[in-house]
């Protein structure tokens, strides 16, 4: 064979493995917890040799990237990332993140926490921040026992980010301490405003629900040592959050200057200072709480603007990109 010919093929090939590799695979589970009565559905995105179908190209009201519906699974052991969404959110929140994380080579895994998403609320699932860590342990360990998936996720490099309280549940999972009756002694008094949530107005007349202050009073043992690395994004109950004794594992943690939902001072600010050797970045200016979730088409903007529309000075696109960016970085090196 020619040598300028063999040498053509030889880039060729190259570039289509490099191009197979970045395909992003898509599955769904239906797990559920019997001790706890949880259903806990998890998406899972995980590179894939496979193409796009045209059954893949589906209308989504977001801005996202068609992904391989039930792709082939990678033939290597990956690591993987859990990912917890923000209360009355989805698993499908950060799918942005997911992808992101896929093209560099991670299984990523997301959870709908039962009874605290926009399709299915329950007051009380909103108020009981011990349920939903021990959700991402049940599916991390529902996962290393699914046929599908055993086989393809490397044990000792699995990490965890989450959103809102999904950051909370991620520092929780870390070995951060809570007092949770501090928490809701906080809520019923000066923080009680804090309660009137856009997913969830008046949570505060539940407050006083016997089964949520018989869990606040004796909360289980939330840490999980199973995971390796921890990325907080923007996480809320930091005023209940009294020590970081038991975190051992790299923590990195995301605020943005304007959000409301989840101050900085007293949320992201009040954890990194609280939790020794953590990393810290805080988007800019004008940069609220909801910039955090999936990129929407105009009509969804116009029907939901609270979730979906930033002020004028702030590109979602680009804050993504740059979260991407800090995550990717922060789970290779602590992960790969």
């Amino acid at each position: 064979m020619h040598r300028s010919i063999y040498i053509t093929l030889i880039i060729a090939l190259f570039h289509h493995t490099i191009c197979a590799q970045t395909h992003i695979g898509e599955r769904t589970f239906h797990f559920k917890d019997q001790k706890r009565n949880r259903p806990l559905v998890t998406e899972i995105w995980y590179p894939t040799t496979d193409t796009l179908k045209q059954s893949d190209k589906t209308f989504s009201p977001f801005m996202r990237v068609a992904t391989v519906r039930d792709g082939k699974l990678p033939s290597a052991k990956l690591p993987l990332i859990l990912i917890s969404h923000g209360t009355g959110g989805s698993r499908l929140s950060l799918e942005w993140l997911a992808d992101a994380l896929v093209q560099k080579g991670f299984i990523v895994a997301a959870v709908d926490h039962w009874g605290n998403t926009y399709d299915h609320k329950i007051p009380l699932e909103f108020l009981k921040p011990w349920e939903r860590p021990q959700d991402i342990s049940f599916v991390i360990s529902s996962l290393l026992a699914q046929p599908d998936t055993k086989d393809v996720i490397d044990t000792d490099k699995i990490g965890m980010a989450g959103f809102s309280f999904g950051g909370y549940t991620a520092i929780a999972l870390a070995g951060g301490h809570f007092d949770f009756m501090a928490l809701l002694n906080y809520y019923k008094t000066i923080g009680r405003q804090q309660l009137n949530l856009p997913e969830f107005p008046g949570l505060a007349k539940y407050l006083d629900d016997s089964t949520l202050l018989a869990g606040a009073k004796n909360p289980p043992r939330l840490c999980d040592k199973r995971i390796k690395a921890f990325f907080s994004i923007s996480p809320a109950t930091g005023l209940g959050f009294v020590s970081d004794r038991d975190i051992t594992a790299p923590v990195y943690i995301v605020g943005s200057q304007s959000d409301s939902i989840a101050p900085v001072k007293t949320n992201a600010l009040r954890y990194h200072e609280l939790i020794k050797g953590s990393q810290y970045y805080i988007n800019p200016g004008k940069t609220g709480h909801y910039v955090m979730l999936q990129e929407a088409i105009d009509e969804v903007k116009k029907e939901a603007p609270t979730y979906f529309t930033d002020d004028p000075s702030v590109s979602r696109h680009q804050v993504h990109l740059k979260i991407d960016s800090l995550a990717v970085g922060f789970f290779v090196k602590n992960l790969k």
